[in-house]
């Protein structure tokens, strides 16, 4: 049986990453028609309908994500065979696609890309700044960082690389309104700043007796989808925010923020890679893992690198 056109393939992923035949087709220097004919033979090579379509929009069948989530895996490891000669010539070359959450990638990531595109002139690097967990493999990212806990996936090798400190923090001015707290009973009275979203939503641990931890949280008057949000909305005297040193620490030292509870433990945020489940790791990735705990340990107690990281 003779092989698929493998060029067919990828006239297939341009259409689904453009998401018409039109642009799928410019992406690949064909016209609109071209790109039809290539994903109908495809379709007809396959015994299989891929996309349905419609005068507005192309949808994949099952069958098409199947085959497109396929592709993907296939695209990365031709990547990675490259990347893997191009690092044994010392030269990494390709394009780093990393999702980030808003506030760590704007004061730990980008801080490192001047260190990182100096060290690798071959490389570009695309950035998804967001607080939401983001479907890597679907999506086509190398890389990317989570703060906190997060969801179990079988396509993806997780490990925690570093630790960060949270504080219980208010502003001067809710702290003068609604009083002082002294233990963390009294937070059952206060307005707590709570990150969730549709599919996730972080608890406050704090540490109980003995080697025990207990789950706390006031009134949830307020919730939001990103951390930084959660600063403003402290910041603004509206509540309560249990937050990361690395974004609250300039705040305390000028004043803006209280630490309330002080001497209450909070149980520490974790800083988590996710990568997909391939091997091995290309080395634009391993190399960018590499400086960004180097970043860590360089923030000392603020946030500590794990023993057991990449």
């Amino acid at each position: 049986m003779p092989r698929t056109n493998l060029n067919d393939i990828l006239i297939f992923m341009a259409v689904v990453d453009a998401g018409s035949f039109i642009a799928g087709g410019q992406a690949m220097g064909l016209s609109r028609s071209a790109a039809g004919k290539a994903v109908i033979r495809l379709e007809e090579r396959l015994g299989a309908r891929l996309l349905n379509r419609t005068t507005r929009t192309l949808n994949l069948t099952d069958e098409g994500r199947v085959f497109y989530e396929r592709g993907l895996q296939i695209l990365a490891s031709v990547d990675a065979a490259e990347a893997s000669v191009a690092g044994r010539s010392g030269t990494l070359r390709g394009v780093l696609r990393l999702s980030v959450p808003d506030a760590f990638g704007r004061l730990v990531v980008l801080p490192l890309l001047e260190e990182y595109l100096r060290a690798c002139p071959e490389i570009q690097v695309e950035i998804s700044f967001t607080d939401r967990f983001s479907d890597i493999v679907e999506e086509g990212f190398d890389l990317t960082i989570r703060i906190g806990p997060t969801a179990s996936d079988t396509r993806l090798v997780s490990r925690v690389i570093a630790t960060c400190r949270t504080r219980l923090c208010a502003s001067p001015s809710y702290v003068a309104e609604h009083g002082e707290m002294r233990d963390i009973d009294d937070l059952a009275a206060h307005d707590c700043l709570i990150f969730a979203s549709r599919n996730q939503r972080h608890a406050w641990r704090f540490r109980g007796k003995g080697n025990s931890w207990i789950t706390a949280q006031g009134r949830n008057r307020l919730r939001l989808d990103s951390t930084e949000a959660i600063r403003d909305a402290a910041l603004a005297g509206l509540g309560i925010a249990l937050l990361p040193d690395f974004l609250v620490a300039d705040d305390l030292a000028a004043g803006r923020l209280r630490q309330v509870l002080p001497d209450l433990e909070t149980d520490d945020t974790k800083i988590v890679t996710l990568y997909p489940d391939k091997r091995p790791l290309e080395p634009r990735v391993r190399r960018f893992i590499d400086l960004m705990v180097e970043e860590l340990e360089r923030r000392g107690e603020a946030c500590r690198r794990d023993a057991n990281s990449l």
